[in-house]
């Protein structure tokens, strides 16, 4: 029995790169004094699929602390979050904000 077994990569290429974990990114809603926190229960509902209990605490986070997290996302579907966010806030007119911030 014949086994090749040699296992070496071809130089310049890294397959360890190529299974890592993609970058990772928490969705913040920054408090002001204009929007409700009807809508921000309505925001975290609709955009963040929470359910109403753990929406209330988001937005009494929001409330009280200044800032809430909604979640923790890939770069692409937080930076989606956030532009859903705004667009909501815009046509429901409110200044409600919402960032992301690399974990």
């Amino acid at each position: 029995m014949s086994g090749n077994t040699d296992t070496r990569q071809a130089p310049g290429l890294d397959f360890a790169n190529e299974t890592s974990e993609p970058r990772r990114f928490k969705v913040l809603l920054h408090n002001d004094d204009y929007t409700t926190m009807d809508f921000v229960i309505h925001v975290l509902k609709r955009v963040f699929n929470k359910p109403e209990v753990e929406a209330m605490r988001i937005m009494l986070a929001v409330h009280k602390q200044g800032l809430g997290m909604c979640g923790v996302y890939t770069a692409e579907v937080a930076e989606t979050k956030v532009d859903t966010v705004h667009i909501m806030a815009k046509a429901a007119g409110f200044p409600l904000r919402a960032s992301l911030e690399e974990v």
